[in-house]
């Protein structure tokens, strides 16, 4: 059995920052990532996107962030590890029997998350031509492709595909989700254009294409398009059914906390897009202050006697 003040679960970027200030608080800690390396969804689906919203930075790709994010941390990270079981015992955490820990802060935002995939038969010969996540835009140099989808995930990869290949973005809607300015770069982008309101409904690899017949939402009409690949964006589906299993008050699938960013089960903490309250927007930097909240909240529970040390951000 391990033993430690503080386990965080999930290493993206809000895991990886409340990792860090727990450091600077000398808080025995371990963090938890499921997937192979740290960066939740920034390193899964954008780990090229400039991101635009952090302090300090006019933008920031996000691989670099994460990298940013990790320097300095020393404390236990353990990778591909899902945590499974929690169990309260004697006002201690122990968790899948093998980690014995004070307090649990959940940064796991929606948690373990799976593309939803396109919902058409696809035989062999297409599947390699079909992808759900960009990694490296330089696969899709001088290519066609078709993106499917019309929220920031479609956009962000249409963007940093763009100056690389011919794009035709497919949506069932006229009206897409994603941020203004990055809709307005596409739409004056001449390798991009966009095809509204169509759905895909068949799909087949002939002639070393992908021939794809689209209808037009509410006709009759049908449109074909040929390209060389295609990315479906059509979301994540999410699953946190392991903090409902472990008692935790969710709503929407995030955890429900109090101003100090505590749960109903005692010593359980979240902060990130794992949490949720009154009016919380799902931001990133905001993600960054609940983790110092729940940290000093931590702090304050753990040694009430003890007089915390205020770092020059709040001077």
């Amino acid at each position: 059995m391990e033993y430690y003040d503080l386990a965080i679960v999930g290493a993206g970027p809000v895991g990886l920052f409340a990792t860090k200030f727990a450091n600077l608080h000398g808080l025995k800690t371990i963090t938890f990532e499921a997937l192979a390396d740290c960066g939740g969804q920034i390193n899964r689906l954008f780990p090229n996107k400039k991101i635009k919203d952090i302090p300090g930075y006019n933008s920031i790709i996000g691989h670099q962030l994460v990298d940013k994010l990790k320097e300095g941390i020393n404390s236990k990270i353990i990778t591909n590890y899902k945590v499974q079981e929690i169990i309260q015992k004697d006002s201690k955490i122990i968790i899948d029997n093998n980690y014995q820990v004070k307090t649990l802060l959940i940064t796991s935002g929606m948690g373990a998350f799976t593309p939803k995939k396109l919902p058409l038969p696809i035989d062999s010969s297409c599947e390699k031509h079909i992808h759900y996540f960009v990694k490296n835009a330089d696969h899709f140099q001088d290519k066609n492709v078709a993106i499917f989808g019309g929220g920031d995930s479609a956009l962000d990869w249409a963007m940093q595909m763009a100056d690389k290949c011919k794009i035709v973005i497919i949506h069932r809607r006229d009206q897409f989700r994603g941020m203004e300015s990055t809709l307005k770069f596409l739409h004056q982008h001449n390798n991009v254009r966009f095809l509204t309101p169509y759905l895909p409904q068949k799909i087949i690899w002939q002639n070393n294409q992908l021939n794809i017949l689209l209808k037009k939402m509410g006709t009759k009409e049908r449109q074909e398009i040929k390209c060389d690949e295609a990315v479906i964006a059509f979301g994540f589906k999410s699953d946190n059914l392991l903090l409902k299993k472990w008692g935790l008050n969710l709503e929407a699938g995030h955890v429900k906390v109090n101003s100090q960013m505590q749960s109903n089960i005692e010593n359980i903490y979240a902060a990130g897009d794992a949490c949720i309250y009154d009016g919380r927007v799902p931001m990133m930097a905001l993600g960054f202050g609940e983790a110092q909240i729940a940290i000093m909240s931590i702090m304050n529970h753990l040694f009430p006697e003890k007089k915390l040390t205020i770092h020059l951000s709040s001077h």
